[in-house]
């Protein structure tokens, strides 16, 4: 049995077993891609703060969506490009509960601002008229905080019923420490965290549920009008592909990591088990400033005067 309080004892990564050459590129190709992903949201999130024609409930919400990505981002990059310049891919206990914390938090989040933004879009399209008086700022914040503060606490009791585990090994078949992998190590029974991770599900498929009674009542109500389908497609799209990405990546990579081979292609596992936290993020800001035409009309005004600025000082 292994001692997790151990200042000596770590996990072994081994996702980049199959990896050993080309480091470099994939160090590389890793780093730019965090850059951009930092930039781009940080970007977004600071020209919706800091322009009041985007300060409305929708583009809150897709602020908040933003902030999660650079989160989860800032939980997967800086080890793995570390391991990438590494032949010793290893991570303390604490290190490796505090990456596991995060990624945890991120993709609970991510879920939660999902189904948040369903509701607002359910109430701008289904009930126009009503929404300004729905849709308060005192409801706004309500919403904002819930989607954060249930996520951490959800996080946090799912991160303590893992860290009460003695474990019997030290192996992580994964780029990075996970809580499932962590929970297969143990030693000791751990039915409580599997109907903890059964709370979850269904917790989750109950979000899922109202999104999509949502987009039902939105999807009739954009039918019967030309206004409701344009509507549709600018506000409501990107929101379809964001959820659809984020959902199905995860799902394989949960699927994955609790039913699948731990003999098969390292490279396929690999991808399964990162595109969940590498393309949400980057595509999110891509897909809501390329489609929202406010943002990105407000974002090449803001960011063009800064440059002009610049060139003239």
């Amino acid at each position: 049995m292994v001692e997790n309080s151990s200042a000596e004892f770590v996990f072994v990564l081994h996702g980049l077993n199959d990896t050993r050459t080309n480091k470099h590129i994939y160090f590389g190709f890793g780093l730019f891609v965090y850059i951009v992903t930092l930039l781009v949201n940080l970007a977004l999130v600071i020209t919706v703060i800091l322009d009041k024609a985007l300060h409305e409930p929708m583009y809150f919400f897709i602020c908040s969506l933003f902030i999660n990505g650079i989160c989860g981002s800032s939980a997967f990059y800086p080890k793995i490009l570390a391991d990438l310049l590494s032949d010793s891919h290893t991570i303390s206990y604490t290190a490796c509960l505090i990456q596991i914390y995060f990624i945890f938090f991120y993709a609970l989040c991510e879920f939660t601002c999902l189904t948040v933004m369903a509701y607002d879009r359910y109430v701008a399209i289904c009930k126009p008229l009503e929404y300004l008086s729905i849709m308060t700022h005192q409801k706004i914040l309500k919403l904002l905080t819930f989607s954060w503060l249930y996520s951490f606490l959800q996080t946090s009791i799912g991160a303590v019923l893992t860290a009460r585990l003695a474990l019997c090994g030290n192996d992580i078949d994964k780029l990075y420490c996970s809580n499932w992998e962590v929970v297969k190590l143990s030693c000791t029974d751990v039915t409580v965290n599997n109907v903890y991770g059964y709370f979850l599900l269904f917790s989750h498929v109950s979000q899922a549920m109202l999104i999509t009674v949502s987009y039902i009542h939105i999807i009739r109500a954009c039918l019967q009008s030309k206004t409701g389908r344009v509507k549709f497609m600018h506000t409501c799209l990107p929101h379809v592909i964001t959820l659809i990405n984020f959902s199905v990546s995860l799902i394989f990579d949960v699927m994955y990591a609790r039913y699948g081979k731990s003999q098969g292609l390292q490279a396929l596992h690999n991808i399964l088990g990162i595109e969940y936290l590498v393309v949400p993020p980057l595509l999110n800001p891509i897909i809501y400033g390329m489609k929202l035409t406010q943002i990105q009309r407000q974002f090449v005004k803001m960011y063009s005067h800064r440059l002009k600025a610049v060139r003239h000082s």
